[in-house]
């Protein structure tokens, strides 16, 4: 039996599919994929690579490795899969994909039942997409194959995409022309993303494939190849590494590499810190051809390919009416969308943003949110339903010297004991039961009853029942930002 651990790669904020995807609730988190999906990309990446598992493959906890604000995010969707157990990598801040995959390395290394076999690492991003998945499931196996095949321990798999367009927006790959007993080809070299007249060429050309992104090595095999070609990524993660700390939510491990000193890692990403660099040196690439209908979902043109489309062209999400239009991919989160006599457009709504752009220049919704970062508008970073590890709030209303959220707790989770400086707030509950400390008093509140937290005074929401707690919350005060909060205790390590 071959030990294979499989690598979620689960970083990055998806500007380009900016309303939906946000920094603190980025696309992988998103049912994008089409179809009668009702699984996130995050679980669905999870879950097709668990599935290469068979008579040969002794699949191992999958490694995942995202940033410690998305952590409760990934470990709500996690519970949603039962039966996957996975570790969490907690990057403190993203440093791209080389220093992750160095974290899946090290834990490999030094942290599982199986670390003297030197797993086989199976690395995917969280926010691509595959219609066929039983093609995706054999190329892996052969990438498996090809690399425990190598006793030298030198050699790196890699899926090259079958292309079907002059794509300007990949990498490409160029194989050779002799395949192997495993259906791979050795990669002759890596080439940067082209223009529109050279990407045709590639097609033309017929040995070009886009660069997947997903690669099969062995945990030492990236560790050797780093050190040999970015020793100061090298040094710097493992100085990172050796300060880490570990804990446990249920059964999902947390590791955390020091906060201070991964901030001093360079950042860059698998390609250009190794893999662009082996061919020619003593590190084989091989590629394996996958033909899968694979997308990394890079654009809002992209989820509108991937879509079901009706006899129009169209692709519609949520309550939406359509009326002479074509082509088009409109979304609609909270209320009837509708339009009329339209062609080739994106239509994104959400709570408090609506996109509307060209499908052919889509990519560019990424200059929107950079104004948006620009004027520090809070609508590049959240939604107005807000996730909590404890559950949501949503903003509903708010004007001069107040705010309206509606609350809900999970069942036997709670907030953090905390105080305001600035506002006071008034509770009422609508569903559920909830247990509130307020001061010195402890007082639990049934439907239709309420209570009020005066300015300054320490305070917990609780939820001991079996069933969500829903609150509406009505915030009055000189200043109600999130940041007027000061914790005292917290069950998820935040005071």
């Amino acid at each position: 039996m071959t030990s294979v651990t499989p690598v979620i790669l689960c970083g990055g904020s998806g500007t380009r599919l900016w309303p939906l995807s946000r920094s603190g609730f980025p696309k992988q988190f998103l049912v994008l994929s089409g179809g009668d999906s009702k699984l996130s990309l995050f679980q669905e990446a999870i879950e097709r690579i668990n599935a290469i598992a068979n008579q040969d493959i002794d699949l191992g906890p999958t490694f995942i490795v995202t940033n410690e604000e998305h952590r409760f995010l990934a470990l709500d969707q996690l519970r949603e899969l039962p039966s996957i157990k996975a570790t969490l990598l907690l990057e403190p801040i993203g440093r791209n994909t080389a220093p992750a995959l160095t974290l899946a390395a090290f834990q490999a290394r030094d942290g599982g039942p199986n670390t003297e076999l030197d797993p086989i690492l199976v690395i995917t991003p969280a926010d691509q997409t595959v219609q066929k998945t039983a093609a995706f499931v054999k190329a892996l196996q052969d990438c498996v194959a090809i690399v425990d095949a190598d006793q030298s321990k030198k050699t790196i798999a890699i899926l090259g995409i079958t292309p079907t367009a002059p794509e300007t927006g990949y990498g490409y790959i160029q194989r050779s022309k002799e395949q192997g007993a495993h259906h791979e080809y050795t990669v002759a070299k890596f080439v940067e993303k082209p223009d529109s007249k050279t990407a045709q060429a590639y097609l033309v050309d017929g040995s070009y494939l886009w660069n997947s992104g997903m690669f099969v090595l062995r945990a030492s095999t990236w560790i050797a190849a780093l050190k040999e070609f970015r020793a100061d990524i090298f040094g710097a993660t493992e100085t990172a590494w050796q300060g880490k700390t570990i804990d446990q939510s249920g059964d999902v491990g947390f590791v955390r590499p020091d906060k201070e000193l991964f901030k001093t890692i360079p950042s860059e990403s698998i390609d250009y810190a190794v893999i662009e660099k082996c061919p020619g040196s003593s590190f084989v690439v091989k590629m394996v051809e996958l033909d899968a209908g694979w997308s990394d979902l890079g654009a809002w043109d992209a989820v509108w390919q991937v879509g079901s489309q009706d006899s129009n062209g169209n692709v519609t999400s949520g309550d939406t009416l359509l009326s002479n239009t074509k082509n088009s991919l409109v979304h609609a989160s909270t209320r009837l969308v509708s339009t009329v006599g339209i062609d080739n457009l994106v239509i994104i709504e959400t709570a408090d943003a609506v996109l509307v752009a060209d499908r052919a220049n889509s990519q560019d919704v990424k200059q929107i949110v950079s104004q948006l970062e620009a004027q520090k508008r809070e609508e590049k970073n959240l939604h107005r339903k807000v996730a909590r590890p404890w559950g949501w709030y949503d903003s509903v209303d708010e004007g001069e010297r107040f705010k309206v959220k509606r609350i809900q707790v999970k069942p036997g989770a709670s907030l953090s004991l905390q105080m305001h400086h600035h506002r006071a707030e008034h509770w009422i509950v609508v569903k559920g039961i909830a247990e509130i400390t307020n001061g010195d008093q402890v007082i639990t509140l049934n439907e239709n009853q309420s209570t009020f937290i005066p300015q300054g005074q320490t305070h917990r929401l609780a939820n001991p029942g079996k069933e969500p707690l829903e609150i509406i919350e009505v915030q009055s005060g000189s200043y109600l930002g999130e940041d007027d909060i000061v914790r005292f205790e917290d069950t998820y390590g935040r005071s």
